[in-house]
């Protein structure tokens, strides 16, 4: 009887989970959930195809190492594994077999020298993969396998270029222009559209010619819809803002490859957008210039701000100096969010004070709402959790948990209701956010009421307040809660050590310190885990603080001398 009242509760929430997910989204993405489901996915016969002859030789960059030195053995996200004829062999990983169907390994770093295993990982996909079936036939797979391809051909003279290949290009392109990503929008709907624009490219006549404005037309509407003001992809993850970074690149060097007249007046707004993008890039890293963990985030899969900083300069893009603090200073990102203190010295703290992402894909999106991360002396010490897989199961579901950031958990609830694997219910709303420098410091003060849907409707209001040698975390709670957890994880480089039942020791590689002091309150401090690349966990240690009272102080101490 209890076994079956869980089971009828976990329906009834899952269902309510559910229905204040679809309420966010847009018409077309139902639609299209419903259209694509019932429609059979197939590939149309293509007649020979015929070529544009506009693109030369690729001048893009690289920055992925090779998966595979055999073109039988790959490494993916941190898995080995040998491949036999079946590329969709259900003992893989799916993530695992969408990254193989990439085929990034065309146009890794060394992919000049490796001409004829390029050639032979072409043919072995076409015979493994049958017209619209398996995995490398959805439409994401199609997009980044497509660009590869175009990439990899555009190497070869016309008489070198089998035919096979270019009817199977012709296929692919035919199957994703039948598919584009509707029903999922953001990240997904821009590469189907680079894709057709690269295939339009280097595919000529009324075929590709279609590719081409089609690819063109969508680019347009996403590049407005998708980048904010302030340069930031609107998914609010740096780590799919880096992988957008390289796109938009990608496409100027198309454009510089090609010099098609078409693709001018489109370039400007590219290169307005990498230039503004690579901005909020480089405020969202820290000074070892590697991104923060914030939403779904790890290192390892884009491009790091060095290599986009090299593709510009390759692409001969002027990009500002690089920012670098003088004094205390103190920012918000205002379109996308986000807010930036620098001290001199190598110290930095990049704050959440945004919302989940777009109301209709918050996708890659945690419950981290008023987290922050900390660097000091160049040493990452407060971290976010970071992420080590995707799918459907209780670790996913804990990586994007409010539990698994340095932010505060009221009654066991996550901030936003994150669910599955990608899906978001109701979500924490951030407000009077404000930031203001004088000459005692800099204040930064936020609030969200991703906790007015408990029964104690409380709101969570949170203020860092910096000075030239500290750092002080306010925590309020209005409303009624029977608990409240604060939660900070520390890089596994630093130890912390207690000085007492509410003060400890932080200590850095280099051989510095901090003290961590806190107000009335009951710290533990516990064994948790940080993913800094997919299929990796590192122990780290985290203090558990429950309040006491409505409010916490945090006190963060240091010497610069």
């Amino acid at each position: 009887m209890q076994t079956d009242c869980r089971i009828l509760e976990a329906t009834m929430k899952r269902f309510w989970f559910l229905l204040n997910t679809v309420r966010y989204l847009k018409l077309s993405q139902l639609f299209y959930q419903v259209f694509y489901r019932v429609r059979k996915r197939r590939a149309k016969i293509q007649s020979e195809p015929e070529l544009r002859g506009a693109l030369g030789p690729w001048p893009g960059a690289q920055f992925l190492q090779p998966a595979s030195v055999d073109g039988k053995t790959f490494t993916f996200l941190g898995q080995t594994a040998r491949l036999g004829d079946d590329w969709n062999h259900p003992s893989f990983p799916k993530l695992w077999l969408y990254n193989l169907h990439y085929q990034d390994d065309l146009n890794a770093k060394g992919s000049e020298d490796r001409r004829e295993l390029s050639a032979y990982l072409i043919d072995s996909w076409i015979a493994a993969n049958p017209p619209a079936e398996g995995n490398g036939w959805e439409p994401y797979c199609l997009s980044l396998r497509l660009v590869n391809w175009v990439k990899w051909f555009s190497w070869l003279e016309s008489q070198h270029l089998k035919r096979e290949w270019l009817i199977s290009l012709s296929r692919q392109a035919d199957s994703l222009e039948r598919q584009l990503e509707f029903h999922i929008l953001a990240n997904h709907l821009f590469a189907n559209a680079k894709a057709l624009v690269f295939v339009g490219v280097f595919l000529g006549g009324k075929q590709g010619n279609r590719y081409l404005y089609r690819g063109l037309d969508l680019l347009g509407k996403e590049l407005k819809e998708q980048f904010f003001a302030d340069g930031a992809h609107y998914e609010l993850s740096p780590m799919y803002h880096s992988i957008l970074m390289w796109d938009v690149a990608d496409l100027l060097a198309l454009k510089q490859a090609s010099r098609l007249d078409v693709l001018n007046s489109e370039a400007k707004v590219w290169e307005e957008c990498f230039v503004k993008g690579m901005e909020w890039l480089r405020a969202m890293v820290h000074p070892d210039r590697e991104i923060a963990f914030f939403n779904d985030a790890t290192l390892g899969i884009a491009p790091t701000l060095e290599d986009l900083e090299e593709y510009g300069q390759k692409l001969g893009i002027q990009l500002p100096p690089s920012y670098t603090p003088q004094t205390l200073s103190g920012r918000i990102l205002q379109a996308s969010g986000y807010s930036i203190i620098d001290w001199p010295g190598n110290h930095r703290l990049i704050a959440d004070v945004a919302t989940v992402g777009p109301d209709y894909q918050p996708g890659h999106a945690h419950a981290d709402t008023l987290s922050f991360e900390f660097s000091l002396f160049g040493q990452r010490v407060f971290v976010n959790s970071g992420i080590s897989q995707y799918g459907d199961d209780a670790e996913r579901y804990r990586q994007r948990s409010t539990a698994a950031h340095n932010t505060v958990e009221v009654d066991g609830e996550n901030s936003s209701e994150v669910w599955s694997g990608f899906r978001v219910a109701r979500r924490a709303k951030p407000f009077d956010v404000k930031i203001d420098n004088n000459h005692s410091g800099i204040s930064l003060q936020a609030s969200h009421d991703g906790y007015r849907r408990l029964r104690g409707k409380v709101i969570h209001c949170r203020r860092w307040f910096a000075t030239d040698e500290s750092l002080m975390i306010e925590d309020e709670l209005q409303g009624n809660f029977q608990r409240a957890v604060a939660h900070l994880h520390f890089h596994p480089d630093v130890t912390v050590e207690h000085e007492g039942k509410s003060c400890f020791r932080i200590r850095l590689p280099d051989g510095k310190s901090l003290i961590l002091e806190l107000s009335d309150s009951w710290p533990n401090l516990v064994t948790s885990h940080w993913h800094p690349g997919f299929g990796v966990s590192q122990k780290i240690q985290k203090l558990s603080v429950e309040f006491s009272g409505p409010r916490l102080n945090t006190q963060i101490r240091w010497s610069s001398s």
